[in-house]
């Protein structure tokens, strides 16, 4: 019996033995990535942007709870409706919540909701309202469309026109080049027109600047007065670079008029290259069909939808409102947006429920349900949306990335179980904190959820990730 019991182990070692070369030689091949554990690709570097003139590619997505995506209805049962419904009552109940909340969890395939308690309830989303902007700026525009930011001849000989395109990450002179996305860089767009004046034995021009592609107000009515001396957010404006910050390094100060900022370090530029510029840098509108002299242009949407709502970028999105609104034959403003993404979102099928005064989520004065924002998501992760993937593949990761992946979130006995399996975006505004996105079940469904509470006494970020992680352990 001893030496039966001797072989047994010595095999069960060797087997082991085997199992650990067999890990070990497959966590060197994938450079031990944690989307390469479950079939997806790397969460924090998407695949680059294709280069210019090259063909459009698929909308990259990214992270383990899109390794399954899409799902076919069957692929993995349900949660049990029961006990979901039991855990996801109680958790509701935490007077951390404060006196109004809303939820509801949906099947990502078939639309059934497996669980809802105000889900039709309009509260205020706060950052949450990205995703709505987002998803209509990928339906409208689509993955590919890229912002172009222009010089052109102005009306006169020896002048010229710096036309802004309602790019916000257009970088400056002083800052560093992004992994993801790409930037398109002034000091590009000041090479390629110089050459182009010394082309034309132009060496000596009047710089003026065209900042009309959007109109209206430049502050959205329901924002405070200190989100743009803090750095929340800057005065939109269709020619920004840096998203309006004085030094890009540092979140404040804004400037107050972010076109004539970037005007006046386009005129450095140029004089860098040889180009003799007038003191007096003033706006003027481009002449219609005017030649052009340089282009510089964006990253593809879907890379600038992904940046958006990882980083949670206020300018970007409230560009990205405009330029749904331009699409749709509005005019490029607040107002202007909100009825665009409105129509959009009718043609999507999300009809009720979404009322917006901002793209970014910053005013108090948006309202939108649970059932909207989860709809929204349910179509970015299906199948019969492939354009709107960028929604799902843009959102913070709990434990590795943007607003989920700062050390804060998903780090109670409650929740950090769930590191890894749960993506959504994050919302918050004083008294109000909200949580939406999609998980994977253990059983291997992916499902998206909407958690929203608008009269919160403090902080309600610890009960908004077990909420999420009860969903993931489901």
């Amino acid at each position: 019996m001893a030496r039966h019991d001797r072989w047994v182990m010595l095999t069960t070692l060797a087997v082991l033995q085997a199992l650990t070369i067999v890990i070990g030689v497959y966590a060197m091949t994938t450079e031990l990535n944690l989307s390469a554990l479950t079939s997806g690709s790397s969460p924090t570097k998407p695949t680059a942007s294709p280069a210019e003139g090259s063909p459009p590619i698929p909308v990259v997505t990214a992270g383990p709870v899109l390794a399954q995506l899409p799902v076919r209805s069957g692929d993995g049962p349900l949660p049990t409706k029961g006990t979901l419904t039991r855990q996801l009552a109680s958790a509701l109940g935490d007077k951390a919540l404060g006196g109004r909340v809303g939820a509801v969890v949906i099947d990502t395939v078939t639309g059934e909701q497996l669980y809802a308690a105000n889900a039709d309830t309009a509260v205020t989303p706060a950052s949450t309202t990205k995703i709505i902007t987002c998803a209509a700026a990928l339906a409208a525009l689509g993955p590919d469309a890229r912002l172009s930011t222009r010089t052109v001849q102005g009306d006169k000989p020896g002048t010229v026109v710096l036309v802004g395109g309602g790019d916000p990450l257009l970088a400056g002179p002083a800052a560093k080049q992004e992994d993801y996305p790409v930037q398109a860089r002034l000091s590009d767009l000041a090479d390629r027109t110089a050459a182009k004046l010394k082309s034309q034995n132009v060496r000596k021009v009047t710089l003026s600047y065209d900042s009309t592609l959007f109109t209206g107000i430049t502050k959205a009515r329901g924002w405070k007065p200190n989100y743009i001396p803090d750095g929340e957010v800057a005065p939109v404006h269709a020619l920004t670079m840096d998203v309006g910050r004085a030094d890009p390094r540092n979140r404040a100060p804004r400037v107050a008029n972010p076109a004539q900022y970037a005007a006046t370090a386009f005129a450095r530029l140029l004089a860098k290259e040889g180009i003799t510029v007038s003191k007096s840098v003033r706006p003027a509108k481009a002449p219609a069909g005017a030649p052009e002299l340089g282009k510089v242009e964006s990253a593809p949407l879907y890379a600038l939808v992904e940046h958006t709502l990882t980083r949670s970028d206020n300018d970007m999105a409230e560009a990205l409102l405009r330029h749904v609104a331009l699409k749709e034959g509005q005019e490029a403003s607040f107002a202007g947006g909100a009825k665009a993404v409105a129509a959009v979102l009718q043609r999507l099928g999300i009809a009720r429920d979404v009322s917006l005064d901002d793209g970014s989520g910053l005013s108090t004065r948006n309202r939108i349900s649970p059932n909207a924002l989860a709809k929204a998501i349910a179509l970015a992760g299906s199948a019969n949306q492939p354009g709107l993937r960028a929604v799902a593949s843009g959102m913070p990761i709990a434990g590795f990335s943007g607003t989920l992946g700062n050390g804060r979130r998903f780090v109670g006995s409650d929740s950090k179980g769930q590191v890894g399996l749960v993506r959504a975006k994050t919302g918050t505004l004083n008294h109000v904190n909200t949580l939406a996105g999609l998980a994977t079940t253990k059983d291997g469904r992916v499902v998206t959820y909407a958690f929203m509470a608008d009269r919160v006494p403090i902080n309600a970020e610890p009960v908004l990730d077990r909420l999420a992680a009860i969903v993931a352990r489901s």
